[in-house]
């Protein structure tokens, strides 16, 4: 039964409608794969086998009645957990929130559970989302399958961790600095963060409400875009929601890219690269000269502010989202305050991990009277010149490339004590999210340890179809994408 777990989500679709398999039974093979490896993983938080099965069943009773099935209906999908799902605990793996159960489905829950899409059980994150290697959860680690030493990157480590071991064949993810794109790189799978606005964000714990995205992992691009097509539309629910058509992004996935300007992001390709994801990104650009398309050279001259920029903005925003956790409404409370003062000032102490009060700590600084022009207001002011690059960029360019990061998967604990280390993983990913545009990271390769490496594929805003139609064409250009984590 692992054999069917191994395929893609198309083929696993095709599976259900030619009765090859029942949706039920692809279920439970998803359960049955995650009691064998999950203990050693440690990607899920929590399984929701009530509502996976019942929507399975829905799933058999349409394919009985000879019924046209939804996109994506009956394949195993993994949730983060900091997604709402009624009835289910929604813990942003935090203390704070260990046994909130949601009361409300979030938006993009809501669509799969229309397109009738197995919600198999909420993926473990690093805190809040705050982290790049999933080493911050406050109940357990998660392990790269293809290094159980190594970390699978972060914040949706377990989202990723989920595809890539083939315990769920589509996960999804939210992504503030690149928090979908660093662990599809570090798993070997595939990875996309929307343009802003593109997926409502209603539902999702908020850690930096103008930069995240939840976003699809697949382990192929196809299966990437009919996912993203599933949970994207306009949401009256989320005023930053884009009033726009969704677009049938898997149409355009074979439209030839001859002459297609493709951009080498210059500052993204230093030698602070390793030897590995270098090579990988020589071969990368081969690739698309052989794919006729033009290579060009392009600058972002404040690229190296991203990191500054990102980490004064999005500690400052989360210090304001995180401040209705303080143990009055919902969630953990002290049980030995004698004042409401000591209340919240316990209560934070103990319920929150110490990446999470090192963030609040920054962003309330940032936002402090006498800081703010000093701090948040200049970084705005930065922001707008990052955004301003990427405008200019994509006169000259229809799509970018980059590695997704400059190294592939550290051990377990290399870089939990020094932070700096830590937020630097993310150098090639945040400016995206500054500028509010799409990016795709896709299997580029391996380095000498067998460890994957991800090649980054930034499009302007709005052109998702753009982007998967570049990431589609290198995929099959290649056959990295069909080697799995032997785990």
């Amino acid at each position: 039964m692992n054999e069917i777990l191994k395929k893609s989500a198309a083929e696993q679709s095709k599976a259900l409608k030619n009765k090859e398999i029942s949706a039920v039974e692809l279920t439970n093979a998803a359960f049955d794969r995650i009691a064998e490896l999950d203990e050693k993983l440690g990607a899920f938080n929590s399984l929701t086998k009530d509502t996976a099965i019942k929507t399975a069943k829905k799933v058999d009773e349409k394919i009985a009645k000879g019924e046209e099935l939804p996109l994506l209906a009956g394949v195993p999908l993994a949730l983060k957990d900091n997604m709402n799902l009624v009835g289910s605990k929604t813990t942003a793996s935090s203390k704070i929130l260990e046994n909130f159960v949601s009361p409300f489905n979030a938006t993009v829950t809501e669509k799969l559970l229309n397109n009738l899409v197995p919600i198999v059980g909420k993926a473990n994150l690093d805190e809040f989302a705050m982290g790049s290697s999933n080493e911050n959860s406050a109940f357990k680690k998660v392990h790269n399958p293809w290094d159980l030493n190594k970390v699978p990157g972060g914040s949706s480590g377990g989202s990723a961790a989920s595809v890539s071991a083939c315990e769920a064949t589509l996960a999804l993810g939210s992504d503030t600095g690149g928090s979908i794109r660093l662990p599809a790189s570090f798993c070997g799978i595939v990875g996309m963060k929307p343009t802003y606005g593109r997926v409502s964000r209603y539902g999702l714990i908020a850690f930096a409400s103008s930069l995240d995205q939840i976003g699809p992992f697949a382990r192929t691009v196809e299966d990437a875009a009919n996912l993203l097509e599933v949970i994207s539309g306009h949401d009256p629910k989320d005023s930053t929601s884009l009033d726009l058509p969704v677009e049938h992004y898997a149409a355009n996935l074979n439209n030839d890219i001859k002459g297609m300007k493709v951009g080498v992001i210059k500052e993204l390709m230093p030698e602070g690269l390793s030897e590995d994801v270098a090579k990988a990104m020589q071969k990368a650009i081969e690739d698309y000269k052989k794919l006729g398309a033009e290579i060009v050279e392009i600058s972002l001259p404040n690229l190296k502010h991203s990191i500054g920029i990102y980490y004064i903005l999005a500690t400052a925003e989360c210090s304001s989202n995180l401040a209705r956790f303080d143990g009055v409404k919902y969630g953990y409370r002290t049980p030995d305050a004698k004042n409401l003062m000591e209340m919240y000032t316990k209560t934070r102490a103990e319920g929150f991990g110490p990446e999470v009060k090192r963030r609040i700590m920054l962003g309330t600084y940032a936002l402090s009277s006498g800081y703010y022009d000093a701090y948040y207001k200049k970084a705005q002011q930065m922001r707008a010149l990052v955004t301003q690059d990427f405008v200019e960029a994509f006169k000259k360019a229809d799509i970018l490339i980059s590695p997704t990061c400059p190294n592939t998967a550290f051990e377990l604990g290399a870089k939990s004590s020094d932070p700096l280390a830590m937020y630097l993983t993310d150098i090639a990913t945040i400016s995206a999210n500054l500028a509010g545009i799409p990016g795709l990271s896709v299997p580029a390769g391996f380095d000498g340890e067998g460890m994957p490496i991800g090649l980054q594929i930034l499009a302007p805003q709005l052109q998702e179809s753009r982007l998967f139609n570049a990431a589609h064409k290198f995929e099959r250009a290649n056959d990295y994408y069909l080697k799995l984590a032997n785990i």
